[in-house]
């Protein structure tokens, strides 16, 4: 009989779920990517920096090193927000998930 590792199950059940979830995060993560290379055209930045806007933007880190002027450019980064916080969220879900199902087999135990 296998010892118990609730360790073990956590990772095993996040990563069946993150599987799962897996359309939708690429789609999430894709779309914040487009929508930083988009930004940065507006305001005339290199496509990296752009990527690197929207991921620590969307991440709700927002170091402040590049912010856009541009209206249309503010309208993107809101919308790359909303993006990130739905992604933060579904890892989350998925990771509570997870969660209880090992807390469910320690209580079967």
């Amino acid at each position: 009989m296998e010892a118990w590792n609730p360790r073990r199950l956590f990772f095993i059940g996040l990563w069946a779920g993150l599987k799962v979830a897996w359309p939708i995060l690429s789609g999430l993560l894709g779309g914040m990517g487009l929508l930083g290379i988009a930004v940065s055209y507006f305001e005339g930045w290199a496509w990296t920096e752009g990527v690197y806007f929207a991921f620590v933007s969307g991440l709700t880190i927002g170091y402040g090193d590049l912010a856009p002027k541009r209206a249309i450019s503010r309208v993107l980064a809101i919308t790359i927000g909303i993006l990130g916080v739905l992604l933060v969220a579904l890892v989350a879900a998925v990771a509570v998930r997870a969660l209880n199902a090992v807390e469910s087999k320690a209580g079967d135990r």
